[in-house]
C-alpha cells in the first residue's frame, strides 16, 4: 500500500508505483515516474522528466532530476533515468541530460551513492557502483560496473572509469581509469591492480593470472599498446577480462592513467 504523507507535494501527472512511501515535505514533479516499493524520505526533491525504477531509497534533501548545470541549457525536454535498487543518500544531486549531449543521464542498478555526491548531466553509471561522500562527476562521465570512487574525488568531464576500478579518496581524475586498476592522487596516478575487488567478483585462477600478465605487458613494459596486444595474443592471455581491458584502452580518447 502506497503511503504519502499529507505534507508532501505530489504534482498532478506524477506516476507513483505500488507500496511507495513518500515522506513529509518531499516534492514530486508532474513528469516524474516512480516504480514500486521505493522510499522517498522527507524533504527530498524529484523533478523534471525523471524515471525511477523499483526498490530505490532517496534520502532527505537529495535533489534528483533538476535542470543540468550547463549555461547552454534552455529548458529543453531532457531526461534522468534511474534503475532498480539504488540508494541515494542525503544532499546528493543528480541532473538531467542536455541536448548537446545524449539528452539523458542514466543510472543503472544496485548503486550506492553516498552523502553530498554530484552526478552531472549526461553521465552514464552502470551497476553496482559505490560513490563515497562528496565524490563529484562532471558532465558526460561514464562509470562501468562495480567501480568504487573515493570521497572528495573530482572526475573531469568525458572521463571513463572502467569495470572494477578503484579511485582513491581526494583524487583529481583527468584521464580514463582502466578496468581492474587502482588510481589515486592529484593528479591521479596508477598504483596497480584492484586485487581485492577482482577476487571478490570471483576472478581467480587462470583468469587472474592472465590479467596480471597482461597488466605487466601493458603498463610496466616499454611496449606500445599495439605491441602489448600482439604479445598478449601470442601468449594466449586473451581471456574475457584481458579483452575488456584492451578494448577499453583502445577506445580511450583522453588517454589512460599510467604510472
Amino acid at each position: 500500500m502506497t503511503k504519502i504523507d499529507e505534507r508532501a507535494v505530489v504534482c498532478k501527472g506524477a506516476q507513483i508505483g505500488c507500496d511507495v512511501e513518500i515522506g513529509a515535505y518531499a516534492y514530486i514533479g508532474e513528469n516524474v515516474v516512480i516504480g514500486d516499493r521505493c522510499k522517498i524520505y522527507p524533504h527530498a526533491v524529484i523533478d523534471g522528466w525523471t524515471t525511477i525504477g523499483n526498490d530505490c531509497s532517496i534520502f532527505p534533501f537529495a535533489s534528483i532530476g533538476m535542470a543540468p548545470q550547463d549555461v547552454k541549457y534552455k529548458n529543453e525536454k531532457t531526461e534522468l533515468i534511474i534503475g532498480d535498487r539504488n540508494t541515494i543518500r542525503e544532499y546528493v544531486t543528480i541532473n538531467r541530460g542536455t541536448t548537446s549531449g545524449k539528452g539523458k543521464t542514466i543510472i543503472g542498478n544496485d548503486n550506492f551513492i553516498m552523502t553530498s555526491c554530484h552526478v552531472a548531466h549526461d553521465c552514464h553509471l552502470s551497476n553496482g557502483i559505490v560513490m563515497a561522500n562528496l565524490a563529484t562527476l562532471a558532465g558526460h562521465v561514464e562509470v562501468e560496473d562495480y567501480a568504487v570512487i573515493g570521497g572528495f574525488t573530482a572526475v573531469h568531464q568525458f572521463v571513463r572509469i572502467g569495470t572494477l576500478a578503484m579511485v582513491g579518496g581526494a583524487s583529481a581524475v583527468a584521464q580514463d581509469v582502466a578496468p581492474y586498476t587502482i588510481v589515486s592522487g592529484n593528479r591521479a596516478k596508477l598504483y596497480g591492480l584492484n586485487l581485492v575487488g577482482i577476487k571478490r567478483r570471483g576472478i581467480e585462477g587462470e583468469r587472474l593470472e592472465a590479467l596480471k600478465k597482461a597488466y605487466r605487458l601493458i603498463f610496466k613494459s616499454k611496449l606500445t599498446i599495439a605491441e602489448a596486444k600482439e604479445a598478449i595474443e601470442k601468449q594466449g592471455l586473451l581471456k574475457d577480462e584481458v579483452e575488456n581491458l584492451l578494448n577499453f584502452i583502445l577506445r580511450s580518447s583522453r588517454g589512460v592513467i599510467r604510472w
